[in-house]
């Protein structure tokens, strides 16, 4: 089933809608753990972005985008940014990360002083990752 298809830009899915597509318990449990850690709300947008284009979930603090999370069938992509800023910090992390992190941080060219890392959320070691990744972005 292709989640583009079932919701355009002009119908938006319901988080609960979203929630059912997925059907992973790491998603409700990496929301739940994002919302509190930060105290913030999702907010849901249509992207035509090339990496993933459809619909997707902003976390947001302060102005600042800690990560998108993109749903897929029986899994979820986290997209975080790392910035200028936090590189040098990121690299210091990668050898306390999973080979999967390790290899997508390699493999993700630098652009503008950035890293845009897509990372499917398919495990729990992977969204401990991916925390760790936002908390450079945004210490809790």
């Amino acid at each position: 089933m292709d989640w583009n298809m079932l919701y355009t830009n002009q119908t938006s899915p319901s988080l609960q809608q979203v929630e059912e597509y997925i059907n992973s318990p790491l998603w409700p449990e990496f929301n739940s753990r994002i919302q509190a850690a930060y105290q913030i709300k999702p907010h849901m947008e249509y992207s035509r972005c090339s990496m993933q284009p459809g619909w997707n979930i902003k976390y947001k603090k302060g102005g600042k985008s800690l990560c998108t999370l993109y749903p897929m069938q029986g899994y979820f992509i986290a997209l975080v940014v790392i910035g200028t800023k936090e590189l040098t910090e990121a690299e210091f992390l990668m050898p306390q990360c999973s080979d999967y992190v390790q290899k997508v941080f390699k493999d993700t060219k630098t652009g503008n002083g950035q890293k845009w890392l897509m990372l499917e959320i398919r495990n729990k070691e992977t969204m401990s990752d991916v925390f760790h990744l936002i908390s450079l972005r945004k210490p809790t």
